[in-house]
């Protein structure tokens, strides 16, 4: 149910209702959180699949995998967000998003739904800590029902200089 209305969802992302001031959020668990990631960034959904390490980098690079010929750098979601590893199994999926004009797996647990979120129903997260670990990753917190969705800026999910790392292991991958 949730993998065909997201798969609409992908399908119709390109009439953006950003305008209309009302967003679609592809939901994701990651412990016992639920995540969104703006549709915008989404490229497509896909079960969990061979990863090749790349040595020396961040612990939660966990390689690459081979998407139809291209090669694609994978993050571990809950090791980014300095949560205990989990087991991969057959709910495990990778978020194919384009970020910062690079295509980047996301590892998740599980894929929750697609929700719409009106602007009015986003607000912004508490100061929580301090100094420039504040509300690293989480832009918003989405209103849905009786529930919050923890909203990610996908941008903020990888850095820069693993960027230039990966964008080179690539160009020798590919």
């Amino acid at each position: 149910m949730a993998e065909e209305k997201l798969e609409a969802a992908l399908d119709e992302k390109e009439e953006s209702l950003s305008e209309t001031g009302v967003h679609q959020f592809m939901t994701f668990k990651s412990g016992s959180e639920c995540y969104g990631i703006e549709l915008k960034y989404v490229n497509e959904i896909m079960g969990i699949q061979p990863i090749t390490e790349i040595p020396e980098v961040e612990d939660y690079i966990k390689g690459l995998i081979n998407l139809r010929g291209k090669i694609v750098p994978v993050i571990d979601v809950r090791i980014r967000f300095k949560q205990a590893p989990f087991e991969y199994n057959d709910r495990t999926c990778i978020i194919i998003v384009d970020v910062k004009n690079t295509v980047i797996g996301l590892i998740v647990e599980t894929i929750a739904d697609v929700v719409t979120i009106k602007d009015e129903d986003i607000e912004p997260p508490p100061a929580l800590s301090s100094g420039k670990l504040k509300n690293k990753y989480v832009y918003g917190l989405g209103k849905t029902g009786d529930s919050v969705k923890l909203l990610l800026d996908p941008e903020k999910l990888i850095k820069d200089e693993d960027l230039q790392v990966l964008d080179e292991v690539v160009d020798e991958e590919g």
